[in-house]
């Protein structure tokens, strides 16, 4: 197979946006298909620029489509944000655009039609899984979770103080801002995701700014009840810097290796050797805040398992195919509640939609039943 700049050298470049425009302008006739395979294909050019370096649509090699695919998976198992179905439907708009580059001489092989590229999919079970925090679940979590810091405190739980705090911020913070997991918790798998910062939080304005899906930074607006418990929270953490994570991880051998990597082995070492009564991860927030070196924030996953951790204990039941209610279930249901409204600028606003045509499509099933009720109260 030639190499990228072989194929250059023979033939005159072409961004995969391009290439996209032109596919869809005269390879997709009905205008319906052609506005449902815009958004995804034009996802997957923007993953390929922003998250690959790639432009040139000759520069596209299976490895690359594999990055793709193990993008869709996380989307799907990790951020909860689409389905395995939804998924399996984005990349066969991928693969089919790639054999029409194939067809028009863009590309010698389809990269999309490899074991590689295809491997790291989800498997679609055929069931629909999209959740949405009902008014009485997320109030029963709320509830508990205010509850688990009076237990905190009493000790009749294996919590600390801090941490029932901060997992009381990370709920709320998910039920009233609309954000995204990947906006608010480190990704290991992207370095610029490293969690929300304090200097993040605009308190006045009541504002965070996030590194958002787009891969620009964009503001994200909170309402007085996330003001309040935020708040609260802040002034028991009490961080050294702004450039504190607003949520730390509890995760020992993360914060060490922060402090190896900042300040050195052998001063770790000495300060977990000479620790007296002293607990090893008490000595590890001690040097974190005398060094002045943020703790790594908690990661999406991390969130993930304290989510499962807090339904659970907290008594939720739950129908449908999950069993805990995950991060994206929280979003989903701000802007559920704002579209229910006849407020579908504000959902679109809050969830930070390119268009309205997105949050007219995420929340169809919403306006549906609107339409059946309208239908019923005119024939009533």
């Amino acid at each position: 197979m030639s190499t990228p700049s072989e194929r250059r050298a023979h033939s005159q470049g072409k961004t995969i946006q391009d290439a996209i425009e032109r596919y869809l302008t005269y390879k997709i006739q009905a205008e319906g298909s052609r506005t449902t395979m815009r958004s995804p294909l034009m996802g997957f050019a923007e993953f390929c620029r922003d998250e690959l370096g790639l432009k040139d649509i000759r520069d596209l090699e299976p490895a690359d489509v594999r990055r793709y695919s193990e993008d869709l998976y996380d989307r799907t198992k990790i951020d909860e944000e689409i389905s395995a179905s939804t998924a399996q439907t984005y990349f066969a708009y991928v693969r089919a655009f790639l054999s029409w580059c194939v067809r028009d001489q863009l590309l010698e092989t389809n990269p999309a039609d490899t074991t590689e590229a295809m491997d790291p999919l989800p498997e679609d079970d055929g069931k629909r899984k999209t959740q949405y925090w009902s008014d009485d679940d997320r109030e029963q979590l709320i509830n508990y979770t205010t509850k688990r810091i009076d237990m905190a405190l009493e000790g009749t739980i294996r919590v600390d103080r801090e941490t029932a705090f901060r997992d009381r911020a990370i709920v709320v913070m998910l039920d009233g801002t609309g954000a995204r997991g990947a906006e608010l918790f480190s990704d290991s798998k992207d370095e610029k995701r490293d969690g929300l910062r304090w200097a993040d939080v605009d308190f006045e304005e009541r504002s965070i700014e996030v590194y958002g899906k787009s891969r620009d930074y964009e503001t994200a607006p909170f309402p007085e009840s996330v003001h309040d418990v935020l708040e609260r929270w802040r002034g028991l953490l009490d961080p050294p810097t702004d450039e504190w994570p607003v949520f730390p991880t509890g995760h020992y051998q993360s914060k060490r290796q922060e402090l190896v990597e900042s300040i050195g082995e052998k001063t770790v070492s000495a300060a977990l050797e000479d620790r007296g009564d002293a607990g090893k991860t008490e000595v590890l927030d001690r040097l974190h805040r005398e060094h002045e070196v943020p703790p790594p924030s908690i990661s999406k996953e991390g969130v993930r398992r304290l989510m499962k951790r807090l339904t659970k204990e907290a008594g939720i039941e739950l129908d449908g195919d999950y069993d805990y209610l995950t991060l994206h279930g929280a979003r989903r249901a701000l802007g559920r509640d704002l579209y229910a409204s006849g407020l579908s600028e504000k959902a679109q606003e809050a969830l930070r939609h390119q268009s309205i045509e997105t949050t007219h499509e995420a929340y169809s099933d919403t306006k549906m039943r609107d339409v059946s009720d309208s239908i019923d109260e005119v024939r009533d």
